[in-house]
């Protein structure tokens, strides 16, 4: 990632114009945010390589949305995490 582009990522995220991924698996059960890009195009040549990883942990499904939103941590949102 082009360390340039890290304020201009933080400002799009902090006013909700981020383009963020949300991949949700099942068994195990965790949704995933991978972001932050400031174009959608970008998000989409990134996303495959993240899917493939999370593929590679034989999840029972898995399914993604891009979404244009503000997030922060918790990046990775799983019931035995909420503990």
């Amino acid at each position: 990632m082009n360390p340039l582009l890290w304020p201009s990522r933080g400002i799009a995220n902090g006013l909700g114009l981020a383009w963020w991924a949300r991949v949700e698996t099942r068994s195990p059960d965790a949704v995933y945010w991978f972001g932050p890009f400031v174009r959608k195009q970008t998000l989409e040549r990134a996303l495959p390589a993240f899917l493939d990883d999370l593929r590679a942990e034989s999840p029972a499904s898995l399914e993604h949305h891009c979404l244009r939103t503000g997030r922060s941590e918790p990046f990775t949102e799983s019931p035995d995490l909420a503990d």
